[in-house]
């Protein structure tokens, strides 16, 4: 029979290894920003693109999802109760190939067979088993996802006419888009890139790939945030002792994130001729529309925190009950900064998605500054602060005052370092910094020479930030490994969920499972069928594979 156990010791090995990733991932970009000073050079046995590469896919996409699966496959079963044995098998052998592919992926990498970044862009070409790991790590996040996705709609059989848990439900609509996004960069691993890896095939057509790659590469964006907001929602109403404003506000907000997300991946390819003009444009306008739930999460979020101080008559003035939260409790801390940092990273996203602006930044150190002032603060300070109560509650230990401390103190770090390195990623672009690229001087060029000596913002400055948030990551580690081993033993950590101010029944299109998969089948084929047609119409020449380091 599964136990709560069972479920408790798998979400643990997924936190154990995505905290391992993060602490490899931490110190390759710490290395990165020291060479791209010129503080320091590598051994001829490590090149600077091998070590970016493993920074971005550790951090990005693998720390991530094994933190998602750990929190998804916890909070499902505080809500649906325990997994079945088939659920389980999912589960654990969807692990098991993830990590596989993980394995084979960072072995190739760390070997030198591998230096194609974090976009692996064709037509340059790694080992083929580079390519395999990739496909072995979707396969399992598939068999992973289902599991708790059979345990989903097994809940909704065996409850007929009672709402669904909020938390099972969220959870459900974040795994369905990572399956529905994943089918892009699946075919181009699949029938592009390992066939021209082992020589079956001469060529490939390369803008067909980067289409496949950003249909995924996108909607990746919100398998990140998804989890973000689910904690915004669920825990951090609990944490502050109130409720969430509206439960049905929640649930309409993420099937518009599923709608939403897919049909706006080719504005990554605004500068790339093989897409006509019109249908950029198209997707620019669906990128926006995106807004609509980030906006209504950010109001449901802020109505949650606004009124509990509020409803305790503590604080009556128009900003008083901002002073009343609990800021010196770091699982609300974190969180908040967290909320903040997403304000100026989204302004910055509208500023690469818009037509002409994009031309300006698209292919400097802005669109790194953004990517970390999005992902690396909003996406993983927040999971910083689940952390806390997570590990407590896997493993059934007391969140203690010193854990309360060593917590601010690496929030304030990260934050600090995050806010040194963004901005200064985001004024190098604007000086036309170009990224992806080691350290040079241009032959002493002087408009290179700017990035290093300009006082505000150069690569010194860069390198400095980089050394807090690496610093951040071991002050983290030493909290996790406090937590999940040497803190006080207690049978009371619980999984913080907070119930919703309108607590009843839900209008029933909001779980119609065929009305928003219809809808999102729908957009995803005009936004995409005749690009795509379009670029195999071309017939341009195949592109055979390149090796350049």
């Amino acid at each position: 029979m599964i136990t709560k156990q069972h479920t408790h010791v798998l979400s643990r090995v997924h936190l154990f290894l995505a905290f391992f990733s993060i602490a490899l991932g931490g110190t390759f970009g710490l290395l990165q920003g020291l060479v791209r000073a010129g503080a320091i050079t590598l051994p001829s046995w490590l090149s600077y693109y091998q070590i970016l590469t493993a920074h971005g896919l550790l951090l990005a996409l693998i720390s991530t999802t094994y933190f998602i699966f750990a929190f998804l496959l916890a909070g499902n079963g505080a809500t649906l109760g325990d997994l079945s044995k088939t659920e389980y098998t999912l589960a654990k052998w969807g692990t098991i190939v993830l990590t596989a592919g993980v394995i084979l992926a960072a072995t190739m990498i760390l070997k030198g067979d591998a230096s194609v970044l974090y976009t692996f862009y064709l037509p340059l070409q790694a080992s083929p088993w580079f390519y395999v790991g990739l496909a072995l790590f979707v396969i399992g996040t598939w068999l992973f996802a289902a599991g708790l996705i059979h345990q989903y709609f097994a809940w909704r059989k065996a409850h007929p006419g009672q709402k669904t848990p909020l938390f099972a439900f969220l959870g459900t609509v974040t795994l369905l888009l990572w399956i529905i996004a994943s089918l892009g960069v699946a075919a181009t691993v699949l029938f592009q890139m390992i066939p021209l890896s082992f020589g079956w095939v001469q060529g490939v057509n390369v803008e067909l790939s980067r289409t496949l790659f950003w249909y995924f590469g996108h909607p990746l964006v919100y398998f990140w945030l998804l989890p973000t907001y689910m904690a915004w929602y669920t825990v951090m109403p609990r944490l502050i002792g109130g409720k969430l404003f509206s439960d049905t506000l929640a649930r309409f907000a993420f099937l518009l994130f599923l709608v939403f997300s897919f049909p706006v991946g080719i504005h990554h390819q605004l500068t790339e001729p093989g897409i006509q003009d019109g249908w950029k444009f198209f997707q620019v306008i669906l990128t926006f529309m995106v807004v609509i739930p980030s906006l209504m999460t950010a109001f449901n979020v802020f109505a949650s925190l606004e009124s509990v101080p509020r409803t305790a008559g503590q604080r009556r003035s128009l900003f008083g009950w901002i002073g009343a939260l609990p800021w010196g409790d770091v699982r609300f801390l974190a969180m908040i900064i967290a909320m903040l940092f997403f304000i100026p990273g989204g302004i910055g996203g509208l500023v690469n998605a818009s037509y002409q602006m994009n031309a300006m930044v698209h292919n400097t150190l802005f669109v790194v500054g953004h990517f970390h002032i999005t992902v690396g603060t909003p996406v993983m300070l927040t999971f910083f602060a689940i952390s806390y109560w997570l590990i407590p509650h896997l493993t059934g230990r007391t969140f203690t005052p010193l854990a309360n401390r060593l917590g601010i103190l690496q929030t304030v770090i990260w934050s600090l370092g995050m806010l040194i390195m963004s901005w200064t990623q985001h004024a190098l672009g604007l000086m036309g910094a170009p990224r992806r690229t080691a350290y040079t001087v241009y032959q002493n060029h002087p408009q290179a020479q700017v990035w290093f000596d300009t006082p505000w913002a150069n690569y010194t400055l860069m390198a400095i930030g980089g050394a807090l948030l690496f610093t951040g990551i071991v002050l983290m580690l030493v909290i996790v490994i406090y937590l999940g081993f040497f803190a006080p033993r207690s049978e009371k950590a619980t999984f913080p969920l907070a119930e919703a101010r309108d607590d009843g029944p839900q209008p029933a299109f909001l779980e119609n499972w065929k009305l928003w998969l219809t809808i999102t089948a729908v957009l995803i084929l005009i936004a995409y069928t005749v690009p795509i047609f379009d670029i195999l119409a071309h017939n341009a020449p195949l592109a055979r594979g390149m090796r350049t380091w």
